[in-house]
């Protein structure tokens, strides 16, 4: 019986094979697991919302015997009945925090991108000089009551919409994460655009911003959150009630809530454990965050690439 010899070459193939399918399995079996985990995880996050949702939907007696429960009991739309008893005025909050969330947004991603790209070009003279300046601000501040009377007495913003605009315009920290991305940006498509006769605003417009849309759609979320969550500068600068942002107008009436149960628990009044306050509660949670959530999702993209930003490779 003749025996066929075996090349090196022909073993060398084999394994490269049998290696090549052991990784591919390994790789299988990584992202099995990898998927398992990141559901169970996105289980375990959704669980808070939903007890939230079927929370709002419970009557106020039934919390207050059995607690939160992931499914309403008892449902009752009494709480969102309250939340909503004066439409024009929700609806008028409503508008005020989407107008504030809008203009200071936009205006705050202009200012902190320009910011960011003249620090990161390294032919801008000061640019060591404005970034300590920038710096140094996030060491030392003049305090609370120079600031108030800043906004009220100098600055005349009394009840205005550009006393909830202003304090958030200028962050320090997204001009760092801004400035790190754009100094990634190669230098030779700058130095190509000047030898077209480019200016440094339309380097900025046509070609830095393109480039930077991880950055701007990352930082974009986070000013957008902190107008929409704002209500710490309507509690000191706004006493109109047409200029209040939801967060606030919802933060005043959870407040007369709460006193008005209080002073019905004083005065002996019976049924005051049937107040809606905790499903009210969760009612305004729903109220307060649904936009944000339904509009996550269409910046989800570049907001996931945009937290590699400073990532090193290994």
């Amino acid at each position: 019986m003749e025996v066929t010899p075996v090349s090196a070459s022909e073993i060398r193939l084999d394994q490269n094979l049998t290696k090549a399918v052991g990784q591919q399995t390994d790789r299988r079996l990584f992202a099995a697991i990898g998927y398992v985990v990141l559901a169970i995880l996105a289980i375990v996050c959704l669980f808070p919302f939903l007890l939230i949702i079927s929370s709002s939907l419970t009557k106020e007696s039934v919390i207050a015997i059995e607690g939160f429960q992931l499914f309403p009991t008892a449902f009752s739309l009494e709480a969102y009945g309250i939340l909503f008893q004066y439409p024009e005025q929700m609806i008028r909050a409503y508008a005020v925090t989407i107008s504030v969330t809008l203009l200071g947004t936009i205006t705050g991603l202009l200012l902190t991108a320009m910011t960011a790209y003249c620090l990161s070009r390294k032919d801008f003279k000061w640019r060591n000089a404005f970034s300590f300046y920038f710096f140094f601000t996030t060491l030392f501040n003049g305090g609370l009551v120079p600031w108030y009377l800043l906004m009220v007495n100098y600055l005349h913003l009394k009840d205005t919409m550009l006393a909830l605009i202003m304090p958030m315009l200028f962050n320090v920290f997204y001009i760092v994460v801004m400035k790190s991305f754009m100094s990634q940006v190669p230098e030779a498509i700058v130095e190509s655009a000047k030898l077209d006769g480019a200016g440094d605003f339309l380097i900025f417009i046509r070609l830095i911003v393109p480039l930077s849309k991880p950055a701007l759609a990352t930082i974009g979320l986070f000013l957008a959150l902190g107008y929409w969550n704002d209500w710490y500068h309507a509690l000191l600068f706004v006493s109109d009630e047409k200029l209040m942002p939801l967060q606030y107008y919802l933060y005043k009436m959870l407040g007369n809530l709460d006193g008005m149960r209080k002073a019905m628990a004083e005065s002996g009044a019976v049924m005051t454990t049937n107040m809606p306050t905790e499903s009210l509660k969760m009612a305004m949670t729903i109220v307060a965050c649904g936009p944000i959530l339904i509009a996550y999702p269409f910046i989800q993209k570049y907001f996931v690439q945009g937290l590699t930003i400073g990532a090193v490779k290994g």
